[in-house]
């Protein structure tokens, strides 16, 4: 079954000038049709009464909303999907779980669990960090220019047909040359959510992801 996977991916987290519902809000006014709702901060009866929210607002503006991890709440919330963060989660048993008509999505950080994750099951994923992210503490080491260049000669060369996201401290100046590498498409937050207009930035990454 083909899913559609939306090249510029916009993702909530938990900041203390903006709801994650507010943030939804500014993007699909903005024209987004991707939503990755990541509070990890939250009751499920709190995260229910924010996505409940956010899949109202998608709904009206045709926005897909994918949740980061919280798989117990598929079924319980108009939810298109699931991002898992934890590079080392059993996808297959995710995949056998969630059913196949929810679109799954994976972070990875190496060229080798990227292989790895390809064959499990997963719909794309969230390659990174491209480079020093606030939207969370991250350790792992920053992916290069090349390092996307060469995973994406390797799906090539034993083709995979999986989108390829970089993530993970990406400004608008970084899209045209990580685009250049041959990867599918970009994800951001904090670019978006800490700019002076919120607008005109996303519209910048929509085009520069596009063209």
């Amino acid at each position: 079954m083909e899913k559609y996977i939306e090249k510029f991916q916009f993702i909530t987290h938990d900041i203390p000038h903006r709801s994650h519902i507010e943030q939804a809000t500014l993007a699909c006014e903005a024209g987004a049709k991707w939503i990755q709702y990541r509070c990890l901060s939250k009751t499920d009866e709190e995260l229910l009464k924010d996505i409940n929210a956010i899949a109202a607002i998608c709904d009206d503006w045709g926005s897909t909303l994918i949740v980061t991890d919280h798989v117990h709440l598929a079924g319980k919330a108009d939810i298109q999907g699931f991002h898992i963060e934890a590079m080392d989660a059993d996808f297959i048993a995710l995949r056998k779980k969630l059913g196949n008509d929810l679109t799954l999505g994976g972070s990875v950080n190496t060229l080798n669990n990227l292989l790895r994750m390809a064959k499990t099951g997963a719909d794309y994923f969230g390659f990174g960090p491209f480079a020093e992210t606030k939207t969370k503490p991250n350790d792992y080491p920053f992916i290069s220019l090349a390092a996307y260049k060469e995973a994406v000669e390797k799906f090539k060369e034993l083709n995979l047909d999986l989108p390829i996201f970089a993530v993970g401290g990406v400004e608008l100046k970084d899209v045209p040359a990580l685009m250049k590498t041959g990867i599918y498409g970009v994800a951001v937050s904090h670019a978006l959510n800490f700019t002076n207009d919120f607008a005109d930035e996303y519209e910048g990454f929509y085009n520069a992801v596009k063209a």
